[in-house]
């Protein structure tokens, strides 16, 4: 599955890196903790976070993950969105909790 496949499928936003829309996705994880995700992502993987600045497009960038979603419908900053499209990595937004969020994409993954 890639990234454009599940935009449509959790009515996600895209904020940025729309040319990493063809990245293949692999798993998913779900933290908020950077240390965390440096320590336990895989590349290819979907993130899921509420975390918003910058040091988390360094992260998506350093692990190669295929996509980061943020929650809640929060709001990334500049610097998120301009080192997403310079990475080119998919910065992508929900209205859902992640709790939900997660069972989704989950779910998606697994069929």
């Amino acid at each position: 599955m890639k990234v454009c496949d599940i935009i449509e499928k959790l009515d996600l936003k895209v904020i940025a890196g729309a040319e990493g829309l063809q990245n293949e996705i692999t798993g998913g994880y779900t933290s908020d903790l950077l240390s965390d995700v440096m320590g336990n992502a895989d590349e290819g993987y979907v993130w899921i976070t509420l975390q918003t600045h910058r040091n988390v497009m360094a992260v998506a960038s350093l692990k190669e993950v295929a996509a980061v979603i943020i929650v809640k419908g929060l709001e990334a900053d500049e610097n998120t969105i301009t080192q997403s499209n310079d990475e080119g990595i998919p910065l992508l937004s929900s209205e859902m909790e992640t709790f939900e969020l997660s069972g989704k994409l989950y779910q998606l993954l697994n069929e």
